[in-house]
């Protein structure tokens, strides 16, 4: 494990990082779309007080729901700009199209079509990313109008069906050009762009994490040993999704013998299984599906509050799913666990990776070609895919569970954590193998020249 991330960190070579135009081209790219990204987080609703929001929202949503969802955000929702809901209704599309495309013959074999199929499914996300993000829109729209109403304050400056509208037309474009922004991110820049904007938003909170904990010291309410034992804690938690995200199951796999000069030598290779395959996909995508309704749900039982037997129903039902409440952790980890599995099934096919070996003539020592190779290697899948789904489960909700019973925020949690290390191992990752291509394009070149000069 130690020797594979050594071989990483020596393959990425500074001193050919100046010569590599394109990659500093895709690196300068990412960095200004994650500027703009940070900008439009600070563009207001139209008919929104500002000052009147910030004060309502510090004192409903602090430690909730929606400060999680305030997180992925970037700040975005508690200052109700265009991008208040980020990139999540596009992800949960996602998720709904995926899942649909493994029920539904039409779309699987959509799925199956290559380039053309793919560019259908994507139509379908984007189609279904609208109908989301105007539905969140509306009832976010809604709550706006009546928080507060309680206390005499009115976070919107003029309540109607005209704030309406112009709110749900304002995030369902901010949602759609943020949408945008990411695939761009991922065909132009470097790395996953969706992942890489999420990313930003987390750490442009953490910042004030941190001056929230140091004034929390100063002033006495928190101990300072509270402080150096949560960044200890921290400090583990990053060690072991690194020592995680690098972890893999090597199977063997063996060629026929080909004669060589000190004799006839089997070619051996690897065939590497990450213990973790779908990296941060089960925590992003459990949070979606469970933050989704919460928020329609809050905002909604926010409004008819008292008035009748389904709004007392609305505040009890949000109540058991708060953040850090046991019916809202065990949900959490049944997601991820579901989605690690499933995003595993998605991605890798026992099947098709079997009889490419076949084809190929490779075979793994002791398991016959076939049938028995695509049941071997769904068995080896299967259980470190156990081992995957128990460490995402256990990293993302005991830190959740003890933040939640403290006054610590959320950003400094394992599912944050989690997001950030796998995020930066897989943009360092890319850059490496940018910087690898670039070296390999220098050495063809030469090796061109030489022989030209040879021939002459």
């Amino acid at each position: 494990m130690a020797s594979r991330a050594d071989q990483l960190a020596s393959n990425l070579s500074f001193s050919k990082f100046g010569q590599a135009t394109e990659l500093k081209n895709r690196i300068w790219f990412t960095i200004g779309a994650l500027i703009v990204f940070r900008f439009l987080s600070f563009v207001p609703l139209p008919g929104v007080d500002p000052v009147a929001l910030s004060q309502l929202y510090n004192q409903a949503a602090s430690g909730g729901v929606l400060d999680i969802f305030n997180t992925f955000s970037g700040g975005s929702l508690e200052r109700m700009s265009i991008i208040a809901l980020g990139v999540m209704p596009y992800i949960t599309a996602s998720i709904v199209v995926q899942l649909a495309s493994a029920l539904s013959p039409s779309l699987a074999a959509l799925k199956k079509e290559g380039e053309s199929g793919r560019k259908k499914l994507n139509q379908y996300t984007r189609y279904g990313t609208v109908a989301l993000t105007a539905i969140q829109g509306y009832f976010v729209a809604v709550g706006l109008e009546t928080l507060g109403a309680s206390q005499g304050v009115g976070a919107v400056v003029d309540p109607g069906m005209l704030f309406r509208i112009g709110a749900v037309i304002s995030i369902v474009g901010g949602t759609l050009f943020l949408m945008w922004l990411g695939e761009q991110i991922t065909s132009r820049g470097i790395g996953n762009g969706v992942s890489l904007i999420i990313m930003a938003g987390i750490l442009a909170q953490l910042p004030r994490s941190f001056a929230q904990l140091f004034t929390q010291v100063r002033e006495g309410s928190m101990s300072g040993s509270v402080i150096l034992l949560v960044l200890g804690g921290a400090v583990v938690i990053i060690a072991f999704i690194s020592f995680m995200e690098l972890a893999q199951r090597r199977v063997l796999v063996q060629y026929p013998k080909r004669a060589t000069q000190r004799g006839m030598q089997a070619d051996r290779s690897h065939l590497p299984l990450k213990v973790n395959t779908s990296g941060v996909i089960p925590p992003i995508f459990a949070s979606s599906l469970l933050l989704m309704p919460l928020t329609v749900t809050q905002m909604m039982g926010n409004r008819v509050s008292g008035e009748s037997a389904w709004g007392d129903f609305l505040i009890t039902l949000n109540q058991y799913l708060a953040h850090g409440q046991p019916l809202y952790m065990s949900l959490y980890a049944a997601g991820i666990i579901f989605f690690c599995f499933f995003y595993v099934a998605v991605v890798f096919n026992p099947e098709e990776t079997a009889e490419n070996l076949k084809r190929q003539n490779g075979f793994i020592p002791g398991i016959r070609p076939g049938k028995n190779t695509a049941a071997y290697l769904d068995f080896v899948l299967t259980r470190i895919t156990v081992i995957g789904a128990a460490y995402l489960a256990v990293i993302c909700v005991v830190p959740e569970y003890f933040i939640a019973r403290s006054a610590l925020p959320f950003h400094l949690g394992g599912t944050s954590l989690l997001i950030i290390v796998n995020v930066t191992v897989d943009t360092i990752t890319q850059m490496q193998s940018h910087m690898l291509a670039h070296q390999y394009g220098d050495l063809i070149k030469k090796a061109k020249l030489k022989g030209g000069v040879a021939r002459r």
